[in-house]
């Protein structure tokens, strides 16, 4: 059959699984089969690595496994990246489906073997233990390639992530547990050439999954593989095994394969974190190569020694030629030239390069985007001309209420706090809030007992005083709401955004919110998606400016969704987001920064403390309107 189409036959309601076939599907195959394993890390296809794989299978008979999607993939190699002679593409929706005769007799006439992505969960339930399991075994004992992608690689190397919880563990999760109900690992399944002790994982650096990787590789040595070893896979990207064990790296983009090699036998205990005092961390390139038979990687593009300390991953290596970013804000107002006197302008200048300073001192040693604006806005909170920590603003009762929020783009996962009064640093208790309440937003009393029982620095209120916040409190009381805002400073709220040498996103935002707000109000700050957002790949977002448009506006997921989207720069997608906010009657600004780490400031305020400084441009800062963009 020369045209994708299913075959009548072969109906899920009946059999479990659907079919389709491309090419002709009764061919000779063209050449002759080579061993070879093809693990790709999702995302994009390299079609350099699927001609290698499609010559490994003597440019014939392709079978793609699945057990949801459709058959797209299957035109794909057949009309676009060609080589194939035929590729049949079968989709499981049942186990019963894994004994049946004509899938068998289609993997004993496979040339290759391709395992889609998806949910492993589906794969492991369905395959395991049947007579598919033993026929992919077979065609690759008898020398043929096999390959796979996301949750196909997952399953293939001698212990595989099976998510058989119905999720997807993530770092934070597996590093304080690795023996939890979230670890669901499965082994006696597939039976790969030179991955005897090998634990695969994919989308590895977009997804941030170094963590769990070695959390996976704690759990099979503790339970009798004291071999094991990862080997990580980024998205775009594929590694590619000859019959001899040699790998070579291809990707569509760019990113590499991680070789992870943990030093000893961890002790493990159910509910505790992991610690492990040495995990080599060595990363293969497109111009090197990886010798399965020793585990050594010729011509790595970096290497180094990370280590997990009571569940947290440290001293990560990077790529010292990667490019970091960062940018932030102070808040927003009516900042025209002359406003300030010249000491109080270079006393904000000066504010906002120390939080540059911070920032950059992080980033630049490999540190990560989210330790970096945490860092960051703690410089910000802690100097009494910004509205945040030190310098908030009094509420209608005279008590300073801080708000704050940060965000990781690799997970999504994110914290935040609204209404504390005790911990001088709130950015870090919504990180802490993040990592460890296992929910995402706390208030009040509430915040302020678990920021003590997590061992923050605790201060007395009277610490966040500042006589020019109380004496805007006064006048606010007195009636004179004029004389109660500061126009240079009309949306006092700090952030950041930042993108760290991993090319991980995060963004973090901190507030003392509105002088004399009343019943208890929240603004956007300590709301994701309306002035806090980050997503890998696509978007960091900081707001500034009155809270109830831009959350009635998601302004900070609005940026990243015109981005992902319709495709608009990250300047475009700032600018008509603050022209959206301003057509409902709200003011302010926000700092953007896209995947590539390139910065948007977009205001329709007379002026923003803003600064920004890069691992290509030196820090920048500016006030007024009129003064241009800082860019990095």
């Amino acid at each position: 059959m020369l045209g994708l189409s299913p075959a009548p036959s072969a109906s899920a309601s009946d059999t479990g699984y659907t079919y389709f076939e491309i090419g002709d599907v009764s061919a000779p195959t063209p050449g002759s089969t080579e061993p070879g394993l093809m693990l790709m890390g999702g995302g994009e296809w390299s079609y350099d690595a699927w001609r290698w794989f499609l010559s490994q299978a003597g440019n014939g008979h392709i079978v793609i496994l699945r057990a949801s999607g459709d058959a797209e993939a299957g035109e794909e190699i057949y009309r676009q990246i060609g080589g194939a002679a035929s590729v049949q593409t079968v989709i499981f929706d049942d186990r019963k489906a894994a004994e049946d005769p004509r899938i068998l007799a289609m993997l004993d006439h496979a040339d290759g073997i391709f395992l889609a992505g998806g949910d492993q969960a589906n794969y492991v339930r369905f395959w395991k233990g049947t007579s598919v399991q033993k026929a992919i075994n077979d065609h690759v004992a008898r020398g043929r390639p096999i390959g796979g992608t996301s949750a196909g690689l997952a399953i293939l190397g001698a212990v595989g992530y099976g998510a058989m919880d119905g999720g997807s563990v993530d770092a934070i999760t597996a590093l304080r547990d690795p023996t939890g109900p979230a670890v669901t690992l499965v082994g006696d399944f597939l039976d790969m050439p030179y991955l005897d002790h090998v634990v695969t994982d994919t989308h590895f650096t977009a997804r941030s999954r170094l963590g769990r990787l070695i959390a996976f590789v704690a759990q099979v040595r503790a339970g009798g593989d004291p071999q094991a070893i990862g080997i990580g896979v980024d998205e775009d990207g594929a590694l590619c095994v000859d019959k001899d064990g040699v790998g070579r790296f291809y990707t569509a983009s760019r990113g590499y394969a991680w070789l992870v090699q943990p030093e000893g036998v961890p002790t493990l205990t159910s509910g505790k974190p992991l610690d492990y005092p040495v995990v080599r961390i060595t990363t293969l390139g497109t111009e090197g190569r990886i010798d399965l038979k020793t585990m050594r990687i010729s011509q790595p593009v970096f290497s180094g020694t990370a280590s997990v300390v009571a569940g947290r991953l440290e001293g990560v290596p990077v790529d010292p030629h990667a490019p970091w970013s960062l940018a932030i804000h102070g808040g927003a107002g009516v900042i025209e030239r002359g406003a300030l006197t010249p000491e109080a302008e270079a006393g904000y200048r000066q504010g906002l390069q120390a939080a540059l300073d911070a920032g950059a001192a992080v980033l630049s040693n490999g540190g990560t985007s989210l330790d970096a604006v945490e860092a960051t806005v703690r410089v910000l909170e802690d100097n009494p001309l910004f509205n945040a920590g030190k310098g908030a603003v009094f509420n209608a009762d005279g008590v300073n209420n801080l708000d704050a929020s940060i965000m990781d783009g690799a997970s999504r996962n994110a914290g935040a706090v609204t209404g504390v009064t005790r911990t001088r640093n709130p950015v870090s208790l919504a990180r802490v809030a993040m990592e460890r309440s296992g929910r995402l937003l706390l208030s009040g009393p509430g915040a302020d007992a678990f920021s003590r029982l997590q061992g923050l620095e605790q201060v007395e209120p009277s610490y966040f005083f500042t006589q020019e916040r109380w004496n805007q409190y006064l006048a606010w009381k007195a009636g004179q709401q004029q004389a109660a805002i500061d126009p240079t400073h009309r949306y006092g709220t700090v952030g950041a955004v930042a993108l760290d040498k991993q090319g991980h996103l995060a963004a973090a935002t901190s507030t003392g919110g509105l002088t004399g707000k009343q019943w208890g109000r929240i603004g956007d700050s300590p709301i994701i998606g309306a002035g806090t957002y980050a997503a890998d790949g696509v978007c960091a977002v900081s707001a500034t400016g009155t809270g109830e448009y831009f959350i009635r506006t998601s302004a900070a997921r609005q940026v990243c969704d015109r981005v992902d989207w319709n495709d608009q720069t990250i300047q475009e997608a700032a600018d008509d987001t603050i022209s959206d906010i301003g057509e409902i009657g709200g003011d302010g600004g926000l700092i953007a920064m896209d995947g590539d780490g390139k910065v948007a400031f977009a205001m329709n305020s007379e002026g923003m403390y803003r600064g920004s400084v890069s691992s290509s441009a030196p820090a920048q800062v500016a006030i007024y309107d009129d003064e241009g963009q800082p860019r990095p």
